[in-house]
């Protein structure tokens, strides 16, 4: 894990660790608990709200839930416990408290339009499309983005049809092709771009951004052509498919006399977050 940091929320210092490994952030729960109760003993609240949890059945919420040193009031490394994203969005859900209600009525509402977005996937496309927009994204780069979310379909979907289910699968032979064509592995990738959780594809400029829709539509053509039989086929081809971008790549720094993988990486417009 990397060095201690900070996040604010009301005025309230929250603890976090990134997990360069599981690419999660880790959140300190008592620090979360002070934030939304203001409790004069946020880890006494903590216990008290783990056994009741137990209680009511929600084992997995609490033993998820690890121990993890941090840098404690008196600048020592204590030991605390911390969650992911995921488990602390289902603490906030237990937490009986006003500043805890917008994160619920938040929750709420995201769940809400995954169904809609499920019974009319077009919604989807429009809340992306607005949602890009909002960040700060040109329209031209963002028609650009929703585009190679249709290529990226496209792929998956080729990849089903010829045996490729398992998730650990998908990100192999998505290593495969990136690997292919850019020289890095996606995680090193992400690393040159100084990214966390931040999607990558998000952060490509327009050149790295179609040099990838080509290399997963290559990819595409190559399997639906060959109908590879096992995994092992599909690596081969993926690495083909790769491949074809790469030898672009080339050619394109070798004209210009610069390289295509860039460290740009997007910062977003606060100014337009908070409209």
């Amino acid at each position: 894990m990397k060095k201690n940091k900070v996040v604010l929320f009301k005025q309230n210092k929250i603890r976090r660790h990134w997990n360069e490994k599981k690419e999660k952030w880790y959140f300190s729960v008592v620090d979360v608990v002070l934030a939304l109760t203001s409790s004069s003993n946020p880890q006494v609240y903590w216990r008290v709200l783990k056994k009741r949890l137990l209680n009511e059945g929600s084992n997995e919420t609490v033993t998820k839930c690890n121990g993890l040193k941090m840098i404690a009031s008196d600048g020592k490394m204590r030991v605390t416990d911390v969650a992911d994203t995921e488990i602390i969005l289902r603490l906030i859900q237990s937490i009986p408290s006003p500043s805890a209600e917008p994160f619920k009525l938040w929750l709420a509402r995201v769940g809400y339009e995954r169904i809609e977005e499920t019974e009319d996937p077009e919604k989807a496309i429009q809340r992306a499309l607005a949602t890009y927009l909002k960040k700060g994204y040109t329209k031209s780069w963002v028609d650009l983005r929703l585009k190679s979310i249709e290529i990226r379909k496209d792929l998956t979907n080729e990849w089903d049809e010829r045996g490729v289910k398992n998730s650990n699968e998908y990100a192999i032979l998505t290593d495969d092709i990136t690997f292919a064509w850019a020289g890095l592995r996606t995680k090193d990738y992400k690393k040159y771009k100084s990214l966390k959780k931040e999607n990558l594809r998000d952060n490509m400029t327009n050149l790295e951004l179609v040099l990838n829709m080509l290399a997963e539509t290559a990819t595409t053509e190559i399997s639906e052509s060959k109908k590879p039989q096992n995994f092992s086929q599909n690596r081969i081809v993926a690495r083909e498919g790769g491949g074809i971008a790469g030898s672009a790549r080339r050619q394109i720094e070798g004209k210009t006399r610069r390289k295509v993988i860039s460290k740009y990486r997007f910062e977003e417009k606060k100014d337009k977050l908070l409209k």
